[in-house]
């Protein structure tokens, strides 16, 4: 099976529609084959969509980075902030801004290879980042965050504590002047960085 973070221009389309609703907010995305949690809403993703603080979107930048079929970055983008979406994966890119586009929503969508083609700074980064795309590719998403967020700005990721959360934890200390597990559930830790 091709991961979801490469190209396979072979892989047959099977695309489906997801409708999803968190604190009282609809929205809906797309899926396919070859796209990350094809025909649903992750419960990473959703924990961590839950979690987030929303508070003050209103002249705030996102960036959800590897954004996949782009939940993160249509459910932030209805709530009002100025929402940029970007993954390597280009079957991911077009499905997230056919949603984007339907839905009228303040978001730009884009190919980058982790940080490669970003520009701008944010207020908020937010990620379930690929962790099978290996240590080197997660590490350079997690870690040169940093460089992408204002001064006052946040990382906000979620990972699995069975896919090496505490290690990802532990070197993001070294990194980052302030990283809290802001809550734990299934295994799924929702981790804040500044």
């Amino acid at each position: 099976m091709a991961h979801y973070f490469t190209n396979d221009e072979n892989l047959k389309s099977d695309i489906k529609r997801v409708n999803a609703t968190i604190n009282d907010v609809n929205f809906y995305f797309y899926t396919d084959n070859g796209v990350f949690s094809k025909g649903e809403l992750d419960f990473g993703t959703e924990l961590l969509l839950k979690t987030f603080d929303y508070s003050f979107a209103q002249e705030k930048r996102v960036l959800d980075i590897g954004c996949g079929c782009g939940p993160i970055g249509i459910y932030t983008s209805k709530l009002g902030f100025a929402v940029d979406m970007s993954d390597v994966n280009e079957r991911a890119v077009n499905l997230s801004r056919n949603a984007v586009l339907e839905q009228k929503l303040n978001a730009q969508v884009f190919i980058s290879d982790a940080y490669q083609n970003i520009n701008n700074k944010y207020n908020y980064i937010i990620s379930n980042p690929p962790i099978r795309v290996g240590k080197t590719k997660l590490y350079e998403i997690v870690m040169n965050a940093k460089d992408y967020l204002t001064s006052d700005g946040e990382l906000w990721i979620v990972v699995r504590k069975k896919q090496g959360a505490d290690s990802i934890i532990k070197d993001m200390k070294v990194i980052y002047n302030n990283v809290c597990v802001v809550k734990k559930k299934k295994g799924f830790y929702i981790v804040k960085a500044s």
